[in-house]
Order: C-alpha cells, then structure tokens, then sequence
C-alpha cells in the first residue's frame, strides 16, 4: 500500500507547524507540496527528515511559486518541465523506488490565472491556457504508470464550487479553462481520483479564499487540488481522503491536503 498526499502549503517554512501536525498524525507515504515559496537550499530538509522523510525532490525558487515531493520510501528526481516557459518553478517528476517501484509521480503548480478571464486584457490568463495546452502536449506522449498531483488551480464540475452560476465568469471556473482541462485530461486518459471516490455530484472543495472571514459558515470553496492517475494505476487506487479540518488549523494554508491509498 502506498499513500500520496497533495497539498499547496502557500509557504513551508512559515507552516511548517502544521506540515509537521499532518505527517505526525496521517502519516502519507509521499507528500508533494506546491507553493513552497523558497530555494532549495531553504527547504526545511531536517525537519522532514526527523519525521522519517529522508528523501525529497525539491524545485524552489525565491520568494513564489515551487514544488517538492518527499517521502519515506525512496525516489528519484525525473524531471522538471518548463510548462510556464518562463524558468518558473512550477514543476517536479520523480520514480517511486522501493514499494511502488517504477512509478511515476509529478506534482505541477498551475498558475492561477489573473483575476480576468480574457488573455487579450490579461496576460496571466493566457500563460495559463498555454501552460495547460504544454502540459496536453506532453501528455500525449506519456507511457508509464503515472500519478499526477498538485494545484491545477480550475475546479471543472459544478460540485466543485459554492455556486456555479456565480463563478461561470471567475477566474478557474470559466468553460475555456474547463474545456482545456479537459483536453489534457483526455489526452493520457487520466482517472480523477477524487471523483472516482467522492463522487459527483457529491460536494468537494479543497480551497477556502482567506479574505473569506467564516469560510464554515458560508463555504464558499472550489475544488482547486487534483489527482489524477494513469488507468492502469487508477485502477489499483483503494481510497480518497481530504483533511477539511486542516483549513481551521493555527495559521492555515487556505488549501487543504488531499490523499490517496494505492494496493501496490
């Protein structure tokens, strides 16, 4: 059995608190981090390790963006895709050694976008589209058991948002992104692992916005996170977990992390 948890944790090193509270208490096989918003030389490595995570794939950058995958079992690095075209860091690959042998596990850090859904107004919309048609491209030519995890930063279902009729026009519910989402998807015939378990139209949201004072009492969340897995992997998957009660944690990321259980 092997577990993979997903989690943008909008900087490590200031939450590393509750990464620590979260490993302690469930205990994933492989953590992939997005948003880690530090060089590699900053990651916070001995204090995974003194929790019995001892190898890690990190891809940081100064101050933004940022990807790492550590882990219990051993991995190694596989690849760093420029999806932006920019030298951001938005993205790692790694080969699960050990238990889950042969594997291969990418965690991706979409970008968000912008706040206006037009690339003719809005650049950063249009460098989220381009990412998302690099990732189909690549897609297309996967040919391993594959897992890919992290912040897409578009919730496609209507389950996956508080309202879909007042997010039709928002930035990550918009059809353009869900149409190109769905072309990626499409293109290595990913299983959505959280809908294979939670399913629609079953609520599930994975992102409360901070300026959202009661994001309980309104909850107005999107479904943000994703896992995704080859079908031949899909197919192995035992379970779907997420830890809503981490948005309330001290000092919270407005993500929360989300898990799955594969019998490997």
């Amino acid at each position: 059995m092997v577990s993979i948890t997903s989690w943008n944790i909008n900087s490590v090193r200031l939450r590393m608190p509750i990464v620590e509270r979260f490993l302690t208490e469930e205990a994933p096989d492989v953590l992939c981090l997005q948003e880690i918003k530090c060089q590699e030389h900053q990651f916070p490595y001995k204090a995974f390790e003194e929790l019995g995570y001892t190898h890690f794939a990190v891809h940081g950058q100064k101050g933004y963006h940022g990807v790492a995958t550590v882990s219990r079992i051993p991995l190694q690095e596989f690849s760093r895709h420029d999806w932006q075209d920019n030298g951001e860091a938005r993205h790692v690959g790694v080969e699960l050694l050990g238990a889950g042998k042969g594997i291969v596990l990418e965690n991706v850090y979409v970008p968000a976008g912008g706040d206006e859904p037009d690339r003719t107004i809005n650049p950063k919309f249009g460098q989220k589209l381009d990412f998302l048609e690099r990732m189909t491209r690549w897609a297309d030519k996967v040919d391993r058991p594959s897992v890919i995890v992290g912040d897409f930063n578009i919730a496609p279902l209507e389950s996956d948002v508080w309202s879909h009729k007042a997010l039709l026009k928002v930035v990550s519910h918009t059809p353009v992104e869900v149409e190109t989402l769905q072309r990626f998807k499409d293109a290595h015939g990913w299983t959505d692992m959280g809908r294979e378990f939670i399913r629609d139209p079953e609520r599930y949201y994975s992102w409360w916005s901070y300026r959202n004072q009661d994001h309980k009492t309104n909850d107005r969340g999107r479904r943000l996170d994703h896992m995704w897995a080859s079908p031949e992997l899909a197919a192995q998957a035992t379970g779907h977990r997420v830890l809503e009660e981490a948005r309330d944690w001290n000092k919270p990321s407005d993500h929360i992390p989300i898990t799955t259980e594969f019998a490997l």
